[in-house]
């Protein structure tokens, strides 16, 4: 039970720690078209991330799938781009951009996970039972993103009560902000090379 509450808080730590910017600009740019009368739709497309987390982690550590980490490093903020991007340029279309969302949520997750699956194969691989794990993981995982989402949707609903923020200016100011700070992350991580 010891190494499940420490995976739970591993998994915490990869969305909450200071080194977890990247997911934390995926999870804003994903839940922005949102508002907090959303939260049950908002709750399942955090789930339908870490289920495409969770599958790269558990292709990883049973070695089937590998992925140079150098292109998945870049990848990540690339994901978060491309987010960002459609809902600045698909607000329109906000109930299309939504269903979009659960998809993007399920691919972009796989990639996500590929970032933590090269630590994680050498840290979970030595266990004798993988699933407590990978369960506890996934766990803190889910509970971080969760922290994060309410933070993000509480905000928002705080910028538009009090400061009567228009929900299109929040989506474009938020929005633009994880589209910036990905897009300088991907330039900074562009690969050159496989390895």
């Amino acid at each position: 039970m010891q190494g499940f509450f420490f995976y739970l808080k591993l998994g915490w730590s990869h969305i909450i720690s200071w080194d977890a910017l990247d997911h934390q600009l995926f999870i804003l740019a994903l839940v922005a078209v949102y508002t907090l009368k959303d939260v049950k739709k908002v709750l399942i497309l955090v789930t339908a991330f870490t289920i495409g987390h969770s599958i790269t982690l558990v292709l990883s550590i049973l070695d089937i799938v590998r992925f140079p980490s150098n292109w998945v490093e870049f990848l990540i903020p690339i994901t978060i781009v491309l987010t960002a991007f459609g809902n600045i340029f698909m607000f329109k279309h906000r109930q299309k951009l939504m269903k979009l969302n659960y998809f993007l949520a399920l691919i972009f997750g796989l990639i996500h996970g590929m970032g933590f699956a090269n630590s994680a194969r050498m840290m979970i691989s030595s266990e004798q039972n993988i699933a407590a794990p990978l369960f506890g993981f996934n766990i803190g995982l889910e509970l971080g993103q969760i922290a994060v989402v309410i933070l993000i949707l509480s905000l928002q609903f705080l910028l538009m009560r009090y400061l009567k923020l228009h929900k299109k200016y929040w989506l474009i100011v938020a929005s633009g902000i994880a589209l910036i700070i990905s897009l300088i992350m991907a330039i900074e991580r562009v690969p050159y090379g496989l390895s």
